[in-house]
């Protein structure tokens, strides 16, 4: 008996389910087919290497499927005669048919587990230094003096802020006073402490990026603040658009805006801080993977323009690991009782423990040395994006950071994420870090973590995006 697979694709409904993988879901199809008899003992399916053709997907994936089924007696295998639905007792037609999956949602995609990950927001959690970082906690642990151990100074601990103070006055260009930092748990706890202290300013509004994190969006607005989007383009956020908003402070990334990677021009830093100078309004700098930049020096934080009006916030969170929950406030003077008011009184920082070891791991240079290795491993990966992609997108944001832009053509957004989601793939589109009331231009394009996968997973998580691409 011979059909071709289009036919077999319409009875197995080879459309993937959210949070399955692309192996899982067709061997479930074809298991289900089998089962209930659509597809009939003794027929014939398709040579793994064809369907693989027909479906876009890897020819390893159908033929694990494929051994799978074999193993579990649903298929036969016999040199000669291909593989072929098996003989099985029992089976009758229309016995168990199933409904056609859901189709994947590719407006808004579904944080699934897949087997292959380009989503931004990580880095290479495998380039972790364990070693020295164990090395810098036993010096750490054996040099605490003891009152360490005990309830502690809701600024976090002195060893750390001194440590901060000279790193980010050295590499990013900030004016750091100790006294001035305050340790949180990462940006997390940091943003919505600041918007709290907004709040109690009886500030109501603040503008944001057009596009950004939903997630930092969610914490503004739970926190009693309205958002105001500012329009983005290839010069980073439009700050002019900050007169005449009614907005009493803006949060920006003007060192490598996310997600489209423009840097904030020096025109466009100047009308902030002018704006902030002239309404007492207040930035909020959100400098989260400054330290990583490829093809010219560091751009400098936006701070150093006027450390009066601007709130600096940092974190371990791509230099080292999201888990680590370390990040870093620089606070202007006049605002450090507010701050340390709000944050006593809901405080859930890092350990004492955790910040002596990072102290210890940056006054001894490792974390200079962790940090210029794994700037040559992003850079490596970045040119090897770019080289992989070829003409299929324009590729753009990648003069820093851990992830790119890839610009497609009309429908090409739509066809990728389909595609991806066959290749178990993770990905993300532009719009999904859109500002719902942003007035921009539509822009159909994707935003790829390269930063993400483990070392050895990104070759195939590459491959697989490069066959994802229209």
């Amino acid at each position: 008996m011979t059909e071709s697979w289009a036919t077999f694709g319409a009875d197995l409904h080879l459309e993937p389910a959210p949070g399955r993988g692309v192996r899982a879901g067709l061997t479930e199809a074809l298991r289900e087919a089998a089962r209930s008899g659509r597809l009939a003992p003794g027929t014939r399916l398709p040579s793994s290497r064809s369907l693989a053709v027909d479906l876009g997907i890897a020819r390893n994936t159908v033929a694990e499927a494929y051994a799978e089924l074999v193993a579990e007696g649903w298929l036969t295998a016999r040199r000669g005669s291909g593989t072929r639905i098996a003989e099985r007792v029992g089976v009758r037609a229309g016995v168990g048919v199933r409904r056609p999956a859901a189709a994947v949602p590719v407006r808004r995609p579904v944080r699934a587990q897949t087997s292959y990950s380009l989503k931004p927001g990580s880095p290479d959690l495998g380039g972790f230094p364990r070693a020295a970082w164990l090395a810098a906690a036993r010096r750490a642990l054996t040099e605490a003096p003891n009152e360490a151990f005990g309830y502690a100074d809701p600024r976090g601990r002195v060893e750390l802020r001194e440590a901060l103070a000279g790193y980010l006055a050295r590499a990013r260009g900030v004016y750091a006073d100790p006294e001035h930092i305050v340790l949180c748990a990462g940006f997390g706890q940091g943003l919505p402490l600041l918007a709290r202290m907004l709040r109690a300013r009886r500030i109501r509004e603040m503008a944001v990026e057009g596009y950004g994190l939903d997630v930092h969006r969610a914490l503004l607005t739970g926190a009693g603040l309205r958002t105001r989007p500012l329009a983005v383009d290839g010069a980073g956020a439009r700050t002019t658009e900050l007169a005449g908003s009614g907005a009493g402070a803006v949060l920006l990334t003007p060192a490598h805006q996310f997600p489209t990677g423009a840097a904030l021009t020096p025109g466009r830093r100047a009308a902030a801080v002018d704006w902030a100078r002239s309404t007492g309004g207040l930035i909020l700098e959100d400098d989260y993977d400054g330290e990583f930049r490829y093809d010219r020096q560091p751009v400098g934080a936006l701070q150093g323009l006027d450390p009066d009006r601007v709130v600096y916030l940092g974190t371990a969170s791509k230099s080292l690991a999201p888990g680590l929950r370390m990040g870093w406030m620089v606070v202007p003077g006049p605002l450090m009782d507010e701050v340390l008011a709000v944050k006593d009184g809901s405080d859930w920082s890092s350990s004492a423990l955790d910040q002596l070891t990072l102290a210890e791991f940056i006054r001894s240079g490792a974390y200079d040395r962790h940090v210029r290795e794994m700037r040559l491993r992003y850079r490596r990966r970045r040119d090897e994006l770019v080289a992989a992609v070829g003409d299929r997108a324009v590729v753009s944001g990648i003069a820093a950071g851990l992830h790119a832009v890839l610009d497609l053509p009309p429908g090409g957004e739509r066809a990728a994420l389909r595609s991806a989601a066959w290749q178990d793939l993770g990905l993300l589109p532009l719009s999904f870090f859109r500002h719902p009331q942003a007035a921009m231009p539509s822009r159909e394009a994707l935003v790829v973590g390269f930063g993400t996968p483990s070392q050895s997973a990104w070759a195939p998580t590459l491959a697989a995006l490069v066959a994802a691409l229209p």
